[in-house]
Formats: C-alpha cells, sequence, structure tokens
C-alpha cells in the first residue's frame, strides 16, 4: 500500500513538479487482478484501483489490513463507494451479488466483513475505483444507477464550464456516514469543472479523471488560491486535494471526473468560493 502523508501548505509552493506528483497525484491505479491502494493520511481515506480480469478479487487482496487499519478486516470501520469505469462487473458484499455496468454506483457499509471484485467479460473487464473512508456508524450498502443519482445541472457555455454533477452517495440519495461521492459530465465544448474555484476548509477532496479523449489532457489545479500550482493529469488519474488546496481544472477537451469528500459534514455548499481576479 502506497503511504501519503499530509502535505503543509507553507511548504508546498516550494515543490519541483516532481515533488508536487509525487504528493498529490495517483498514477497507475488499474493492474490486472491487483489490488492497487493507496492511504492519504489526510482525513485517513483511501483509494483503491481494482481490475480483474481472469480472476474474482478480494477487497484486501495485498494489503496487510492490521498493519495498516489495525483493524481484523477492511471495512471493520470503514465505509466505501465504488464505481465501475470498465464493461460490466460485479461485486458481492456479505453474500449479497450486485452488477454495476458503466459508471454505476455501490454504496458499501461499515462493518462489511467480505467484499470482492469480477468481471462478467475477461475481454472487456470492468474497472472498478473505490474511495472508502473512516466511519462510525452502521448505514445500509446501496447500489445507485445513473438514473437513481441527484442530477444538478450547472455553468454555461460561454464560461465553458457547462455540466451535469451527478450525486450518488449524498444526503439527498441515501444515508451514510461522513463519505460523499459523485460524478461530474462536462458537456463538448466545455472544459472547466469548476470555475470559480473554491476550497473545502471542512472537507477534503479526492478527483479522478476520466473519458478523457486519446491525445487530451487535464490541467488539475491545486495550491492555495494566491499560490496556485498545476498538475497534468490523464486518463484514470487521481488528485489527493487537502482541505487548504483549491481545486479546479481545465481539460484540452469535456470529460468526466468523479469527486468524493470527507471531513467534518456532509453539505454539499459548504464551500468557500474564491473570486477568480483574486486568483495568482
Amino acid at each position: 500500500m502506497d503511504i501519503r502523508y499530509s502535505a503543509n501548505q507553507r511548504d508546498v509552493k516550494r515543490y519541483t513538479t516532481e515533488e508536487l506528483r509525487d504528493e498529490f497525484l495517483i498514477e497507475n491505479l488499474y493492474q490486472p487482478d491487483q489490488v492497487c491502494a493507496v492511504y492519504s493520511h489526510v482525513d485517513r481515506m483511501v483509494v483503491l484501483g481494482i481490475l480483474p480480469v481472469n480472476k474474482t478479487v478480494p477487497i484486501d487482496q495485498g494489503i496487510d489490513v492490521w498493519a495498516n487499519f489495525g483493524t481484523h478486516y477492511f471495512l471493520e470501520r470503514r465505509e466505501a463507494g465504488v464505481f465501475n469505469l470498465g464493461g460490466p462487473g460485479v461485486i458481492e458484499a456479505d453474500g449479497v451479488s450486485y452488477e454495476l455496468g458503466f459508471e454505476d454506483c455501490l454504496y458499501i457499509t461499515k462493518e462489511t466483513k467480505s467484499v470482492s471484485f469480477a468481471s462478467k467479460d475477461s475481454g472487456n473487464p470492468a474497472r472498478f475505483y473505490l474511495v472508502s473512508a473512516p466511519a462510525h456508524k452502521v448505514c445500509k450498502t446501496t447500489f445507485i444507477s445513473m438514473k437513481d443519482a441527484n442530477k444538478r445541472p450547472c455553468g454555461a457555455v460561454e464560461t465553458s464550464n457547462k455540466r451535469v454533477i451527478n450525486q450518488f452517495i449524498h444526503p439527498d440519495v441515501l444515508e451514510t456516514c461522513q463519505l460523499s461521492m459523485g460524478l461530474t459530465q462536462l458537456e463538448p465544448g466545455s472544459v472547466w469543472n469548476s470555475m470559480p474555484a473554491h476550497t473545502h476548509e471542512r472537507r477534503m477532496e479526492i478527483y479522478t479523471y476520466f473519458n478523457i479523449p486519446e491525445g487530451n489532457v487535464v490541467f488539475h489545479m491545486m495550491g492555495r488560491p494566491q499560490e496556485t500550482r498545476h498538475l497534468v493529469m490523464h486518463n484514470f488519474d487521481a488528485v489527493i486535494s487537502p482541505s487548504w488546496s483549491l481545486h479546479c481544472g481545465c481539460g484540452t477537451s469535456n470529460y468526466t471526473f468523479i469527486w468524493a469528500m470527507g471531513g467534518e459534514n456532509q453539505a454539499f455548499d459548504d464551500m468557500d468560493n474564491i473570486d477568480v481576479p483574486d486568483m495568482r
């Protein structure tokens, strides 16, 4: 498991490009029949990439759960949200099977002892993206399809950010402990995923970008509003955004991204907006 420690905002402004990428960028999450895991000490969030091709893959494959979490199984004191970014797949959680198509989501509650992942077609494998947060209460494991998500159209063509925010793991859709997740789709011709930018002083956030057309990239903006930095990101890359960092992105084409948040509350609009002229 890759461990990422918290970074001080005063130090980050002196990072080189390589240091910035080493600290915040998550690459190569999907390896055949493996679990690739990144543990962030920012709100103790965990990111997993699971690409089952020829076999069923358990959630803790290759992870020393006791050494990393001090628990007897992965979700003993955690909850998780999973999106399928590939072909048709199946998740089994404590003996119950859930079929996930492209962009479907599964919320898995705390105290789920057994979780495994499989593809229905090895030639078109599922690609499971999972984010886990600490949890102190048991909720209900729930499947959420795209049609069940709470949709919030926003932005405009004139500002190049016309998009739909699809809220999946969100208080308006289902009860969770602290985890929130959703999927935002940018329309053709729109490239900014959020502008004006904002910070979440009371919550951290993790992005993963996908549906980026071949030959294109996303410039992910981060850092303090007056000390901005950027990371160049490709398909299926993820990025850790501490609560002190702004986060927005601009692509060379439209794209899709998944956001995941954990922290003090689940109030989606609890953010600190930054006036565009004030950015540096």
